[in-house]
């Protein structure tokens, strides 16, 4: 007799007590969603990050508070100081 092991997700599904929705016949399983809100103050930009020494870090957030600023706020200054530089619009 050859018994087919049932699934990890079967288990894991099994084991959290929660019931397993039965799929309708012909339709296909809904995937899961992973939707996350979005702050209104973030649609339509772009994230730009770098890796740096931990230190670089500690230092630019402890400018942001000897400033009274925050880190987006020093990071804006420093990108239109830079693209100024460069003979570039500041547009950050």
């Amino acid at each position: 007799m050859n018994a087919k092991k049932p699934s990890l997700s079967a288990a894991l599904h099994e084991a959290s007590g929660r019931r397993q929705p039965t799929p309708v016949v012909g339709e296909e399983p809904a995937l899961p969603t992973t939707e996350v809100a979005v702050p209104s103050s973030r649609l339509g930009k772009k994230a730009i990050s770098g890796h740096f020494d931990p230190a670089v870090s500690r230092q630019l957030k402890q400018l942001a508070l000897d400033q009274d600023s925050n880190v987006q706020e020093l990071l804006t200054e420093a990108l239109n100081d830079l693209f100024t530089k460069h003979r570039m619009n500041p547009i950050a």
